[in-house]
């Protein structure tokens, strides 16, 4: 790799460290102006293409609105290039989160070439503005949203089980739902039946199936009372997992607390327990 981010040397050395600091730097004027106009941008291609979808916008402003996403698409491709260009690691960000969330808010426009229509899924570009926390220093929303992630990886395992579960569940009581009710009920295949009975489950109800037999009318209520316990459970699990990082997380800051700034009069060190009475680096005795 080329050292320009050490001792620039080119005129190109010193375009790409300038444009470093901007693109991936939020201390400058410069840096924050860039990424606070990007999130503007991002902004306003949302709202370019969830205006595109109003019927009686887009038909009396559809071309204005594909130039719209045009040029906001080309200025999201010249910022990708960027930052490939004057990365430190180029493929490290064309692989990370941010690389492809920016990669993937590009290509719709340009497969809708060949793809009509795709261009709609350029509104997952809304994905960029998880850039907002880096931007603005938002220290305490990125703790806890790393809190929630080692939760929800913590609780992976429960969660793949009690999915998996539900499902036999679902596989189940759909099949009795079918041979219950049959086709002429409206039931025409397991797979239908299993439709019926996950939405039954999750307490969605969208009414294009009813069960018109005793039978089925009871099995249909034993499945809405178990919903709603089943809902519960994801939450539950999630929840004891966050109480715990919250647990560690105040044991972590009792425990700082404990090293009270004691100064050690005779070598300076600092970071003592508040019950210590002499220097863990020289030994020597510590005035409280």
């Amino acid at each position: 790799m080329p050292n320009y981010f050490d001792n620039p040397k080119s005129k190109l050395d010193l375009f790409r460290q300038k444009m470093y600091i901007i693109i991936y730097g939020v201390n400058t004027p410069a840096g924050k102006a860039f990424d606070v106009g990007l999130l503007i941008a991002i902004l306003l291609s949302v709202f370019t293409i969830m205006a595109e979808t109003v019927e009686g916008i887009d038909h009396t402003y559809h071309r204005e609105l594909i130039v719209l996403e045009w040029i906001f698409t080309i200025i999201f491709t010249l910022e990708y290039a960027l930052r490939i260009f004057v990365s430190k690691k180029p493929l490290k960000y064309i692989f990370s989160f941010y690389g492809i969330i920016d990669l993937l808010s590009i290509l719709p426009m340009f497969l809708s070439v060949f793809i009509k229509g795709s261009h709609i899924l350029s509104s997952f570009r809304i994905l960029r503005l998880l850039r907002l926390f880096r931007v603005f220093r938002l220290i305490e929303f990125v703790e806890e949203s790393a809190k929630l992630k080692v939760a929800l990886m913590a609780s992976r395992a429960k969660i793949m089980v009690f999915l998996y579960t539900v499902l036999i569940i679902a596989v189940l009581i759909g099949t009795l739902m079918y041979y219950i009710e049959g086709p002429e009920n409206g039931f025409t295949s397991i797979p239908k039946s299993v439709f019926y009975t996950i939405v039954t489950l999750t307490t969605v109800g969208y009414g294009d199936m009813v069960p018109t037999t005793a039978l089925g009318q009871f099995l249909s209520m034993l499945l809405m009372v178990t919903g709603y316990g089943i809902i519960a459970v994801p939450t539950g699990i999630v929840g004891v997992e966050i109480a715990k990082e919250v647990r560690k997380s105040i044991g972590k800051e009792k425990e700082h607390n404990k090293l009270n700034g004691i100064v050690c009069a005779h070598c300076n060190k600092e970071g003592h327990r508040d019950d210590a009475k002499y220097c863990y680096s020289c030994g020597h005795y510590l005035n409280s």
